[in-house]
């Protein structure tokens, strides 16, 4: 095995690139182990993020930012780590076999959108077309005065119907019959001229009109879908290390991105806060420098 680490992140999307860029420029030895799933590279065209005023696609940025960090001297390993374990060296990282050791570990494994039924196919076209859309904060200006549904349950989904009007007058909360909704939500929801209807969507299609998708009897139409059926939070290596989670299963950390375990550290999606780009890259410039000045209170760090 490979001299150990001074770091292994472990995730390859905006908050772990932009985590081993900081430490390698730290002249610290940093390697990004990266199973290629990163949510970012589902993004067709971002205008969020600063410095790309025409838009930039997530692969793009994803492609630029590892040429960044190789760039500084950051080593990238193709592979998926299902195992962390504490070691006399600091951590050891394992997948099908052994990836890393590592004096301190950064998670920025991110989470997973939950799809509605949708083949994988016309999911991805879907995307490309800006047909189906994830992030209202990032993308609401793309749909301005569309017409558009969100999918959902409860107040969660009726939220996101709320942010949404600030963009458009036409909005559709499609909710399944049995999902419950307070009185005073569905007040809320008639106030803003949020429709409503129930029934399971399914058998989505696109065509050159928008998407189409089916609930109950009824073949609706709409320029735009926002699913809001909520995220799977990748943070399986930090619970089985024992490090504290939120209830909905995010990493808990401190204001300098540390867990409760010493030596791992998180930032990104993983973490509880704004799922963005740009929130992510500032979480990981912290965890990155606060890495860096624990290993340096640990022993001098010397040219």
């Amino acid at each position: 095995m490979a001299k150990t680490l001074d770091c292994l992140i472990i995730g390859g999307g905006p908050a772990g690139l932009t985590a081993a860029i900081y430490l390698a420029r730290f002249h610290l030895s940093v390697a990004v182990a990266d199973d290629g799933n990163s949510r970012a590279r589902q993004i067709p065209c971002t205008h969020n993020q600063a410095g790309f005023p025409d838009g930039i696609a997530g692969v793009d940025l994803l492609n630029r930012m590892r040429d960044h960090a190789l760039k500084y001297g950051a080593s990238l390993i193709g592979a998926r780590v299902d195992g962390l374990a504490v070691s006399a060296a600091g951590f050891e990282a394992r997948g099908r076999e052994s990836i890393a050791c590592a004096r301190t570990v950064l998670l920025a494994t991110g989470v997973t959108n939950r799809r509605p039924e949708i083949s994988e196919a016309t999911h991805a076209e879907a995307l490309r077309e800006g047909r189906l859309r994830y992030c209202p904060v990032c993308d609401g200006f793309e749909v301005t005065d569309q017409n558009v549904a969100v999918i959902g349950r409860g107040p969660r989904a009726l939220t996101e119907c709320t942010f949404l009007r600030s963009f458009t007058v036409r909005i559709t909360l499609i909710i399944e019959e049995d999902s419950a909704m307070a009185a005073q939500d569905i007040d809320r929801a008639r106030a803003l001229g949020i429709a409503i209807v129930r029934g399971y969507p399914s058998d989505f299609a696109l065509g050159s009109t928008g998407i189409h998708v089916t609930v109950g009897q009824r073949r609706m139409t709409f320029d735009t879908v926002y699913p809001a059926l909520g995220s799977e939070i990748h943070s399986e290596l930090a619970g089985a290390l024992g490090a504290d989670l939120t209830d909905e299963g995010c990493i808990k950390v401190d204001a300098h991105q540390r867990t409760s375990i010493r030596g791992l550290y998180a930032a990104g999606d993983v973490v509880v806060g704004l799922d963005q780009i740009s929130h992510a890259m500032g979480e990981a410039g912290v965890a990155a420098t606060t890495i860096r000045n624990d290993l340096a209170a640990a022993a001098p760090i010397l040219r």
